[in-house]
């Protein structure tokens, strides 16, 4: 029995690594679309923007990241517009995983 919760509790670990990374290279690429970026330099923002999770546990250093990197290029945003954006992404994420097989805890 311990080996099966073992497993499970891998498996859902795994999965919420993966639902992350998805999400913040989705709004990664939402930030770099609304900053002007496009093709390479998007994709280039967006793998940042996943790198920064990783940095720290926790999402606020990838609210800090974009919220930093708006402001320097001047594009107008509001904490809420963020959050929302980031849940969006979050639901984006999960449905796209679902669709490449895996499945959700």
């Amino acid at each position: 029995m311990e080996e099966g919760q073992d497993a499970k509790l891998k498996h859902d670990s795994e999965l919420q690594f993966r639902i992350e990374a998805r999400r913040n290279k989705l709004l990664g690429h939402w930030a770099a679309g609304l900053m002007g970026l496009e093709g390479d330099a998007a994709d280039t923002y967006a793998m940042d923007v996943v790198k920064e999770d990783i940095k720290e546990p926790g999402v606020e250093d990838v609210l800090a990241k974009i919220r930093t990197d708006l402001g320097a290029k001047g594009v107008e945003f509001n904490d809420e517009m963020i959050s929302g954006k980031l849940e969006e992404c979050e639901r984006m994420a999960i449905e796209q995983l679902k669709e490449e097989g895996y499945g959700t805890a």
